[in-house]
């Protein structure tokens, strides 16, 4: 197994993942918060709110440390975070949320609001990244793999590493910082290389890959199911074979992130011709906050003790407005208080300088002992226009359940909420390749929607009148990306969209020559 022989042969051992396995998940979070005070108490964000108070709270009481915390340091989104402090990161300031200057910002996919946010990336985060990394690489061993898997190619599909510098910092996707900040030992697995993985031109790029996959044996692929699916579908043409096994006999493990693997699934296994692993990460742009452990778990285990601490608002109306904005009185537990089955908005404090940000995902713990997740949402990215509640997650399982009933491949979908006279509807899009009976789809996943979530149930009898729904080759989809400057890399499309980005998809598919 030449990565995790290379690993075990620096030094690099499972302390980390020993520690947090047999440790209590609170010490380990306690511990973490402490380090991050300790390590940021000369900022300026440590001088407003006062950390060194806080930090004297450790001493005293088991809850005293974060009743301080979460009484002198406010909650903070990304306008409010930027507005305040990270603009003056962007200036070359130094000390402000983190001790020195920040010289990388990861441009976020942008999917809850018009424009894209920079995210500081600081060398303690890389650092923690790299970490959490090879946590998961070394996880692996836990799986009944063919040894000779660990001495192929590890195809990253990302960013491009050539990073735009304004004179001040260097901006790109997250996955262009780090990939280009690989450590050497990892350089002669990774594929595409260093010079195919500068270009900036994403059609390019994959025309790069395709060029040269039959010349590399690849045995593990990561990045966003839907690009990846692109990328094989081209080799496989290219190439004129059956499936994707042909070119990489040795492709065993798909490792995924960003969104749900589910609605792609049934179309990315007809491109095999074996079966695969498939693991989820939840490496976001503010940091790696939990990967897939243990096989056979469709969960995730948060990462405790690496640079990231953890507070969770229950997501309920009391703690958040219609818009998916968070109030100034939300409820924040710490993870000793949180409870299994409940859907939890992410507040995170990071050796980035984020502190108690609402990072806009939202979670659901399946083993409080173990500390394993799922994703269930974005705290935008739901529908509740009359009161129905709708969440990423219910609208993954209805579509896939629709798709399943149909016997179809659904590879896109997006839904917005529209007036219905003096009520409400939804309108769906759905990208597909196949032949699909609009009508009964639109029966299908209506019902399913109502089995799945009881308030969708009841306000499909009152206000929300109206189901539309309208198919639609899933290129529009990744043509509308690529017309906003998102393609590729780490973007994903939405699964709802609201306000300035509902108008723009509507005036593309208008221009596009579609009725909508």
């Amino acid at each position: 197994m030449a990565i995790i022989s290379t690993l075990l042969k620096r030094g690099i051992r499972l302390r980390e993942s020993l520690e947090q396995e047999y440790s209590s998940p609170l010490e380990l979070q306690k511990d973490t918060l402490k380090k991050l005070l300790i390590k940021a108490r000369h900022t300026e964000i440590a001088s407003k709110y006062d950390f060194s108070a806080i930090l004297r709270g450790f001493k005293l009481g088991d809850n005293e440390f974060y009743n301080r915390y979460k009484t002198q340091v406010p909650i903070y989104d990304y306008n409010k975070i930027h507005a305040e402090w990270w603009y003056l990161l962007q200036e070359g300031r130094s000390n402000v949320t983190w001790p020195g200057e920040v010289r990388y910002f990861a441009l976020s996919s942008g999917t809850s609001g018009a424009t894209s946010k920079f995210i500081p990336i600081t060398t303690d985060m890389v650092r923690a990244i790299r970490k959490t990394g090879v946590r998961q690489i070394l996880s692996l061993s836990k799986y009944e793999l063919p040894g000779s898997l660990f001495t192929k190619g590890i195809l990253m599909l990302g960013g491009s590493t050539d990073l735009e510098f304004n004179g001040t910092y260097f901006s790109g996707d997250l996955s262009g910082i780090t990939t280009g900040r690989l450590p050497i030992w990892f350089q002669r697995f990774y594929k595409p290389g260093k010079k195919i993985s500068r270009n900036k031109n994403w059609s390019e790029k994959l025309d790069q890959i395709v060029k040269n996959a039959p010349k590399w044996d690849i045995g593990i692929i990561v990045g966003v199911p839907a690009w990846l699916q692109i990328l094989i579908e081209k080799i496989i043409e290219e190439y004129q074979v059956d499936n994707i096994h042909e070119i990489w006999p040795n492709l065993k493990i798909f490792v995924h992130g960003g969104v749900s693997f589910e609605p792609y699934k049934k179309g990315f296994e007809k491109l095999l011709g074996k079966p695969m692993i498939y693991i989820e990460t939840y490496l976001a742009s503010e940091g790696f906050l939990a990967f897939q452990a243990l096989p056979n778990r469709k969960s995730m285990r948060l990462v405790l003790n690496n640079g990231i601490f953890h507070e969770f608002v229950p997501f309920k109306d009391e703690n958040f407005d219609e818009e998916g904005n968070i109030k100034d009185n939300a409820q924040t537990l710490k993870i000793d208080e949180i409870q299994e089955g409940v859907d939890y908005a992410l507040l995170i404090s990071t050796c980035a300088g984020a502190w108690r940000y609402l990072i806009g995902d939202v979670v659901r713990f399946v083993s409080k002992e173990e500390s394993e997740i799922i994703i269930t949402g974005r705290t935008k990215h739901y529908l509740s226009l009359c009161g129905e509640h709708l969440s990423v997650d219910n609208m993954n399982k209805g579509v896939e359940l629709a798709a399943e009933d149909l016997n179809v491949n659904v590879r896109e979908f997006t839904v917005l909420g529209v007036p219905y006279g003096s009520l409400f509807a939804h309108y769906w899009f759905i990208g597909s390749d196949e032949k699909i009976d609009e009508d009964l789809f639109k029966e299908k996943l209506d019902q399913h929607l109502k089995e799945l979530n009881d308030d969708y149930a009841v306000e499909r009898k009152h206000a929300l009148k109206q189901v539309k729904l309208k198919v639609l080759p899933a290129a529009e989809f990744y043509g509308w990306m690529k017309s906003i400057g998102k393609e590729g890399g780490q973007n994903k499309f939405p699964r709802v969209l609201k306000g300035e980005r509902s108008q723009s998809w509507l005036d593309y598919l208008k221009e596009k020559g579609f009725e909508v």
